[in-house]
């Protein structure tokens, strides 16, 4: 019988490094902020990093290397090319034919060993250090190698993971083969420049009649930037779609790009349209920020019995999760936050995207191709036969994509997925019409989540509301008993919001969970009125209402709940008062 492997505590705690206290104060604080154990204690500074990575030695049965005492040969850092060495942070130690030891730093990145070994050639025999110390031996001595080599292998480096620089060196060539130019790409680095900073989520250049318009969307709403001259409407358009790596020369259809940059150290990704208009090429560019899909789900608004509810949701062994709401209104961060948190080495998760906007490790993520025939379908058909426990499909578009997806869900998957809708009854309806057939839908879903996004009262200039537009807040069923007690607040207009009152959004949601009552009403195509009263009555908290409840606490204001909100029930009420 296999012995079991000692726990990297419990190692800490018999060597008398860290006491129980300590041991349970780390695994709190990893489990809250998705850290490891020994990341956890470090950054706790209840032990050193010497330490952990000398009981990660013990539990795994290698050998831990102090490099400050015992450094490798000079001579070995040859037999691994150096961009290895720098990105990886490994450091080779000796060759005993076709084996190879290696000081790496994390022996839990199974994929960067694996891709080692492949390039290598060789056996490794793994030994450990801290990352740290690996990485200031490297800084010391790898410079002093070859320096002609150094500078090649670092310049191929920078230029491959860094677009930003290769566009500089570009403008000063460009500036003096070609003046004319170089206005043009510092125009557009300006540009995009200046909405990363501003916190947008797109950039819009559209062309009119006799300028064209540069707009930000920033926290869900488009503010206009100034006009770029429309004599160099042509220059600016075929500078966007060579950094985006489109066809500077096909101007009649649609075309897609992506743009790779880095700002202030993090990468940005842009997904770049181009669509022809009147006056000349629209283009949008989609800014991507890697940590906008990683707030975690407490970070997204909920109110704590929808976040109960929530967590319940995804924690099912099969079913299927709608989650709908327009473009832009926050269902893939919902979703990628469901599954990040899902994310376990024990769980398998695939994904069906078009396109795929995030990558996270982990998950294995497939991109819809329809050029070449790779639909959602097909991508779910040979999903099924990958053995996953956790499905995300991008959007259910069609009957055959439900179908697919439905068919997983009641053969023991959990089903993640998108439709869009106005509020989470109507998603029932819509997969009828679709096609799918009743009973289907209704044995398989388990629930439905409507969401938007609203703009949170900026918090450098929040002040109570003297004065709140009383219509305003009939509009959305606040009453004068409600009023009491609760203080309505507004955004005064500063230099951190740019004069808007507003900084930062939430989500506002509509929580529809299947019972017995919802589920005989879907069998017999009951409509979405019917479907809805009976979800308000068993539970159901309404878009409107989850946003009069973060009025109500000061978060927002009933001006931007309105906007985003339906309010003809109320209005219709308000009337009959």
């Amino acid at each position: 019988m296999a012995r079991k492997r000692q726990k990297l505590g419990e190692i800490l705690q018999s060597w008398g490094i860290i006491d129980e206290n300590a041991l349970a104060q780390g695994l709190e604080y990893g489990m809250q902020n998705g850290k490891r154990i020994g990341e956890a204690l470090v950054e706790l500074e209840l032990c050193k990093m010497d330490d952990v990575m000398k009981a990660l030695a013990t539990q795994l049965g290698l050998e831990f290397v102090d490099i400050e005492r015992d450094p490798p040969p000079k001579d070995a850092l040859q037999l691994i090319p150096p961009d290895l060495i720098r990105k990886h942070l490994v450091l080779p130690v000796a060759e005993e034919g076709d084996r190879l030891k290696v000081i790496i730093t994390d022996p839990l990145d199974l994929d960067t060993f694996d891709l080692l070994k492949f390039r290598l050639g060789k056996e490794l025999v793994p030994m450990l250090a801290p990352a740290d110390k690996v990485k200031a031996y490297i800084d010391e001595f790898l410079s002093k190698m070859t320096d002609d080599l150094s500078q090649t292998m670092a310049s191929i480096d920078r230029a491959s993971i860094d677009l930003e620089d290769e566009l500089e060196k570009k403008e000063k060539l460009d500036a003096k083969d070609e003046d004319g130019d170089a206005p043009i790409i510092r125009l557009v680095n300006h540009i995009i420049g200046e909405a990363v900073r501003a916190r947008a989520s797109d950039i819009h250049i559209e062309p009119m009649g006799d300028r064209v318009r540069v707009r930000y969307r920033i926290d869900g709403v488009c503010h206009v930037r100034d006009d770029v001259p429309k004599n160099i409407q042509a220059a600016v358009m075929t500078r966007f779609k060579i950094i985006s790596g489109m066809d500077i020369a096909e101007k009649r259809v649609p075309q897609d790009g992506r743009i790779k940059m880095k700002f202030s150290g993090k990468q940005i990704d842009f997904r770049v349209s181009a669509c022809p208009a009147y006056h000349g090429e629209s283009t949008v560019l989609r800014i991507l920020r890697p940590e906008s899909a990683s707030v975690g789900i407490s970070a997204l608004g909920f109110a704590e019995d929808n976040y109960e509810m929530f967590q319940r949701i995804i924690r099912r062994p099969n079913g299927i999760f709608l989650v709908t709401g327009p473009t832009g209104s926050g269902k893939t961060t919902t979703l990628y936050s469901a599954l990040q948190e899902l994310n376990r080495p024990d769980k398998k998760i695939i994904t069906a995207e078009d396109p795929v906007e995030y990558n996270f490790p982990g998950m294995n993520q497939c991109q819809v191709r329809e050029d070449i025939g790779l639909s959602f379908a097909r991508i779910l058909r040979a999903m099924l036969r990958q053995a996953p426990n956790i499905i995300l499909v991008g959007e259910i578009r069609d009957r055959e994509v439900g179908d697919v997806a439905i068919q997983a869900a009641l053969t023991g998957h959990l089903v993640f997925s998108t439709l869009h809708t106005n509020d989470a009854p109507s998603a029932i309806t819509r997969l009828i019409d679709m096609g799918i057939k009743p009973f289907l839908v209704a044995s398989s879903i388990q629930a439905i989540m409507a969401q938007r996004l609203i703009r949170v009262i900026c918090k450098e200039c929040k002040e109570e509301d003297p004065a709140p537009d009383k219509f305003k807040l009939k509009l959305l069923g606040i009453t004068p008993e409600e009023l009491v007690g609760a203080t309505l607040c507004r955004g005064r207009g500063c230099q951190r919001c740019g004069g808007s009152g507003y900084h930062g959004r939430l989500g506002i949601f509509e929580m529809l969970q299947m019972n017995n009552e919802l589920r005989e009403l879907a069998f017999n195509r009951s409509p979405s009125t019917q479907l809805r009263k009976a979800a308000i009555n068993s539970g159901m908290r309404t878009l409107r209402e989850d946003g009069k409840l973060k009025v109500l606490h000061g978060v927002t204001t009933a001006e931007e709940v309105l906007r985003v909100a339906q309010a003809e029930g109320v209005v219709t009420e308000v009337d009959d008062d």
